[in-house]
């Protein structure tokens, strides 16, 4: 595991197993959020996005969190494992929810670029109570060519037990 891909709904909790995992493995840790937006919470160019996408995954080692269905495919062929968090709505909903009022009007730690402040965002929550209806089938379709390992998790106590075990190897090794 040298090359880890963390996908899912948005509120599935991406961004904290990979930083998790980043600090019990020391493997580089890249959201993809941070690289996605720019301040202001502006939207970068498509083809300066995709050129971003291609640095990244050339990197020899990470762990990228991050949805952008766009650009699954080229960061599935750089990856060897991949972990799905494949939650229910109401969880990712939930989530989704409670992470705005907490950082209300503050930046997400290295997860954002300056000037990106945590906001409620109308059409991001209809994506995200959309997500499983509208995108997740057709991420699905997309992961079904991937030749590396898999993990998919359709539970926090699932993900929880898979990290425990992580740890521990990670541990060991030291």
């Amino acid at each position: 595991m040298k090359r880890i891909l963390i996908v899912g709904c948005p509120g599935a909790g991406k961004s904290t197993v990979a930083k998790q995992l980043a600090e019990m493995t020391g493997l580089p840790l890249i959201h993809l959020d941070r690289h996605y937006w720019l301040p202001g919470w502006k939207r970068p160019d498509s083809a300066a996005w995709h050129m971003t996408v291609e640095k990244l995954v050339a990197q020899p080692a990470w762990i990228m969190d991050g949805n952008y269905s766009g650009t699954l495919e080229p960061r599935l062929r750089s990856a060897d494992t991949l972990i799905h968090l494949d939650y229910p709505t109401w969880l990712c909903v939930w989530r989704v929810i409670r992470r705005t009022a907490r950082g209300w009007g503050h930046n997400r730690d290295n997860e954002l670029a300056p000037e990106c402040r945590e906001r409620f965002d109308w059409q991001f929550l209809r994506f995200v109570i959309r997500y499983r209806r509208e995108q997740r089938d057709r991420d699905l379709a997309r992961m079904t060519e991937f030749s590396g390992e898999i993990h998919r998790f359709t539970s926090p106590t699932a993900l929880k037990s898979f990290v425990r075990t992580i740890k521990l190897t990670a541990s060991s090794r030291l």
